[in-house]
Parts: C-alpha cells; sequence; structure tokens
C-alpha cells in the first residue's frame, strides 16, 4: 500500500517531484496512515489521469519541453465538477478517471490527500491552495461554494471583475501560492462574459538527501532528438557507499533512478530510455502497468548519476487537450450543464490554463505549478454580428413581403 501511494506522487506532483518505492534513505518513524479503499481508487485514477494528460500533451506540443502537474489540473477540475451535473459531469469524471465513483468519494479523497501532504515531511516544504473567485452580486449556489470550502480549502471571494484590480488581485493570489514563481496566469481585462475562476496552486521545495557536489558539475553535451547536441551543465553524484546507494532499474527499454529529497519522504524519479532517438515514442506507449513495473523494480544499486541542472517555465491553454479526452461537453456553451453552480445552470469553461515552473540543480529542486479553470456565462445573444465590412440591407414590407428599397455598403463614411 504503502509502494502505492508512493508511487503516486509521481505523476500527482508534476512527473518530476514525489515519493518512489523503497527509499534508500528511511523515512521517520511517523509513518502516515494508511490509505482508504476509496483513496486507493482514487490515487490509481490519478495515476491514469496524469499519465494520459502527459501523453496527449507530448504528442500534440512541437518538439520542446514539457513540465506539468497533473494533482494542480485534477484539483482544478474536481472543484469544478462539484458544480457540473447530467452528461458534462458524467463526461468530467470519466476524463480525470473517476468513473464508477460517486462525487462524495471523490470529494473525500481529495479533502484526504490534502490532509495527508500537508505535512508529510518536515524536512520538504509542499502546498496545495485553492480558491474561488466570481463575480460581483451573481448569485451561485451556497451548497456548491460550501463543499469546495470544505473539501478543497477553497478561499471563495466576490470580486468586481470590472474593475481595474480585479486581474491583479487574482495574480497576487496565484504569485503568494506559489512563492513567486507563477506570475501573471491571467491577462485583462476580464471578459464581461466571465463570472468565475476556479484555481490551484501548487509549491515544492526539497533539497536533495544526498546533494550533488558543485564541484564535480562540468559543461557536457546534450543529445538532442534529431541527432544534434546542445551544451548543458552536467551535476553528477556518486552513490558508492551503502547508505547513499541509488533505488535502481533498469532493462530493455529503460533506466530508472530514484532521487530522495529530504527525509525520504518526497523523491524524483527519472526515467531514461535506452534510445536516445525515441522519448516521444516511449511516451506514448507509457501506461499506469509500465509505471507500476518500473517503481516496484527499484532497488538499491551503487553507481553513479548524472543529471543537467536545468531550469524550465512552462504554459499551456489546456482546452484542446481536455476536449480531446472526452470532457468536450464541459466546454460547449449549449450543451454544458453547469447547474450545481447556479440555479440556471447558463455556464460553460471558457477556459483552462496551466503554468508550471520548475528549478532542478545542486542543492535540490523548486517547483510550482498553478490551474485556473474559467467559467463564462451563456450570452444572452447567441450570436455576434460586427458589420465593419461591406454589407447588403433592405427595407422591405413585411406583410406582403415587399422590398422597397435594397443596397449595399461598401464604406459607409462615403457621400455622407
Amino acid at each position: 500500500m504503502r509502494l502505492r501511494f508512493l508511487a503516486a506522487m509521481l505523476v500527482l506532483a508534476s512527473l518530476g517531484i514525489f515519493n518512489c518505492g523503497e527509499q534508500s534513505t528511511t523515512p521517520g518513524d511517523d509513518t502516515p496512515r494508511a490509505l482508504s479503499a476509496a483513496e486507493e481508487q482514487v490515487v490509481d485514477a490519478y495515476n491514469a489521469f496524469g499519465l494520459s494528460l502527459f501523453r496527449e500533451i507530448v504528442a500534440g506540443e512541437k518538439p520542446d519541453n514539457v513540465f506539468i502537474s497533473p494533482l494542480s489540473v485534477s484539483m482544478a477540475l474536481g472543484m469544478t465538477a462539484n458544480g457540473a451535473a447530467g452528461l458534462t459531469l458524467e463526461a468530467m469524471l470519466n476524463t480525470l478517471e473517476f468513473s464508477g465513483l460517486e462525487m462524495q468519494e471523490v470529494n473525500e479523497s481529495y479533502r484526504g490527500l490534502i490532509d495527508l501532504l500537508g505535512g508529510l515531511d518536515p524536512e520538504t516544504e509542499f502546498s496545495i491552495a485553492n480558491s474561488i473567485w466570481y463575480r460581483e452580486n451573481y448569485i451561485f449556489r451556497e451548497e456548491f461554494l460550501n463543499t469546495c470550502r470544505q473539501y478543497f480549502d477553497a478561499v471563495v471571494r466576490e470580486l468586481d471583475f470590472g474593475g481595474e484590480g480585479a486581474v491583479d488581485t487574482i495574480n497576487a493570489w496565484v504569485e503568494d501560492k506559489t512563492n513567486g514563481k507563477i506570475e501573471d496566469i491571467l491577462q485583462g481585462p476580464i471578459d464581461p462574459l466571465v463570472v468565475m475562476y476556479l484555481i490551484n496552486a501548487i509549491y515544492f521545495l526539497g533539497t536533495w538527501t544526498y546533494e550533488f557536489d558543485p564541484a564535480l558539475t562540468t559543461p557536457a553535451d546534450f543529445h538532442l532528438p534529431d541527432g544534434s547536441t546542445a551544451s548543458c551543465n552536467m551535476m553528477q553524484r556518486p552513490g558508492e557507499e551503502e547508505e547513499s546507494a541509488f533505488l535502481y532499474y533498469s532493462d530493455e527499454e529503460v533506466q530508472a533512478v530514484d532521487l530522495p529529497y529530504g527525509a525520504g519522504w518526497y523523491s524524483m524519479t527519472i526515467l531514461l530510455p535506452q534510445s536516445a532517438m525515441g522519448i516521444d515514442s516511449f511516451i506514448s506507449g507509457l501506461t499506469e502497468d509500465d509505471w507500476d513495473a518500473y517503481t516496484a523494480g527499484l532497488e538499491e544499486t551503487q553507481g553513479r548519476v548524472y543529471l543537467p541542472r536545468f531550469q524550465l517555465e512552462y504554459e499551456l491553454l489546456m482546452n484542446d487537450v481536455l476536449i480531446s479526452m472526452g470532457m468536450g461537453i464541459a466546454f460547449d456553451p449549449m450543451r454544458a450543464d453547469f447547474s450545481g453552480m447556479r440555479e440556471q445552470g447558463d455556464l460553460f469553461i471558457s477556459r483552462v490554463i496551466h503554468k508550471s515552473y520548475v528549478d532542478v540543480n545542486e542543492e535540490g529542486t523548486e517547483a510550482a505549478a498553478a490551474t485556473v479553470v474559467e467559467m463564462k456565462e451563456t450570452a444572452v445573444d447567441s450570436f455576434v454580428m460586427r458589420m465593419d465590412r461591406p454589407f447588403v440591407f433592405a427595407i422591405r414590407e413585411k406583410h406582403s413581403g415587399t422590398i422597397l428599397f435594397i443596397g449595399k455598403v461598401l464604406n459607409p463614411g462615403q457621400g455622407s
């Protein structure tokens, strides 16, 4: 059970910062409580959703770095799902891999995970924050807001979205909860049809249990998928003594190593495909069963690890990815059902914005992510017709249908 939970942390925290396998360090005596059956099922769902989301993003992105927090995306959408109903709720739960679970079970497991992760390792900083911001003078169901407060610790605020400081207020909250690493996730002004933002923010700061010696960091070539090379600063650490040996796994397809943080409850697990030319193919075939096999196979082994020092910032509008994963109805103004949020139910998800940051160096790792779910009100006018180009117009008598005048306008300023 412990292995299941620790392995899940890789996908949950961002496919880079997590607990995994039996640690080469021994965590403190305060072992976390056992997971309930429902929580185990939800952890499996997190893993499946995180890997699916990662595969989908990599398949659609240009050859470039990718860094996401599936946990952040899942929590922001999990809050949102509490306001969904009917087919919209079904689609959201299926996409989040929660099919077969009642919303109450999902909420309780989110609650349990927030409590569990909050104080898991006193030597590592990890925080989760959620908030809901809604347009001034709009009324939402109190049951929905209270559910988000109870299970997600969500801060709920009414805000004048038309005010000059609205975007700054929301951005400042995100920046504060990510220790300044996620800035300007929203750009103003706020669209008049936007009525709510549901936001998750995650922050992680961990020092390696066994740090990399900066004196051993040297310039090196990094081999790119197209066969060319780029320069990087390559860190290295030997695991020559028994107490500092690595948790390591290898087969014909992949090498895997686990690098612990702090007291050992969090770690970075790295998967290195044996072929440098096939990273996207490897990711496209990476399943939850594969992941479980790699992490379960980690064993204490003496060796040497070379890891480039790197810093990434990543941003993605996730609409297309989530739609392709089966959540399209939630983005459809005509079909979305969010009657659980307010009585009219005339809301839909207009954008899901994700931003992340990671800095990996000799001392450890700092990472942050934020996810914004933007809710819009379905426009009373179902279309916009802006006559800012040539048009035809007619004057007619409606009873008989007789056209009295007809003309075209090429330049409304001409002849005036």
